[in-house]
């Protein structure tokens, strides 16, 4: 086979097969087939590696969508209005408090328990994201929770059973709590983990915590923090411009 045949042959894969594929589809598929033959010809299999001129195409997805401070503001003040209603309920503050401040991901919340919480930590009150499967036990880490959140942690836990999980509810569950929050708050955006956990590492950045720790984190590798570092830094840029302009 051929450079020229690999080439017609992706570009099969991207416009002839009457199916979708997406550029991050099709630039994973490309670095697979040049590793691919990279490893027959190191072996002696092909006297010639075809892919070696074949072009990668690397893509970078869009910029997630985060909440500004102000609609942080109001996201927080619409989940407090819960904890002084007619039936408190600190959940809605307990859950987004979190994440806005840990950052952690969908799968590691649904995972937490009530003893992940250390209250007595030595240098403050801590969080332990912890891993069952030993593969990715890398990713296990402490990370420091704000004062202001024990208290509504206290709130919430002496208003609900929690016995194995921090949140004993449903992904979906949970979820919409964050969801009705956003509406309650009167945004545009429909809050989410995901758009949690990137506020908090563009919040962090603003800031001036080190790149490295916010890293850490939020628990990714350093191959992995290539592009988040790019895509928080500019996200961060935006929110710092779009916090100056209005008093200019």
């Amino acid at each position: 086979i051929s450079t020229v045949e690999l080439n017609h042959f992706l570009d099969w894969i991207k416009e002839g097969r009457g199916v979708p594929c997406s550029p991050k589809t099709l630039a994973r598929r490309i670095t697979s087939i040049k590793s691919f033959f990279r490893w027959l010809h190191k072996f002696g299999a092909i006297p010639v590696d075809p892919a070696e001129k074949v072009v990668q195409k690397t893509v970078i997805s869009p910029l997630p969508t985060i909440l500004t401070k102000t609609e942080t503001d109001l996201a927080m003040a619409a989940a407090n209005r819960h904890r002084s209603g007619k039936k408190p309920d600190a959940r809605p503050a307990a859950l987004l408090q979190l994440l806005l401040a840990t950052g952690i991901k969908k799968s590691e919340c649904l995972a937490l328990s009530p003893k992940h919480v250390d209250l007595d930590g030595p240098t403050g009150p801590f969080l332990f994201v912890r891993y069952a499967d030993p593969n990715k036990r890398y990713k296990e880490r402490k990370i420091d929770l704000p004062h202001e959140w024990i208290d509504v942690f206290k709130e919430y836990s002496s208003q609900h059973l929690l016995n194995d999980q921090l949140f004993p509810w449903s992904q979906r569950r949970l979820e919409y709590i964050l969801e009705d929050i956003g509406k309650e708050a009167g945004l545009n955006k429909q809050i989410s983990f995901l758009m949690c956990r990137w506020t908090c590492a563009v919040n962090d950045w603003i800031i001036g915590v080190e790149p490295d720790k916010i890293r850490q984190k939020l628990g990714v590798s350093k191959i992995q923090w290539r592009e988040l570092k790019m895509k928080i830094g500019k996200l961060a840029e935006g929110q710092i411009k779009a916090d100056v302009e209005p008093s200019a």
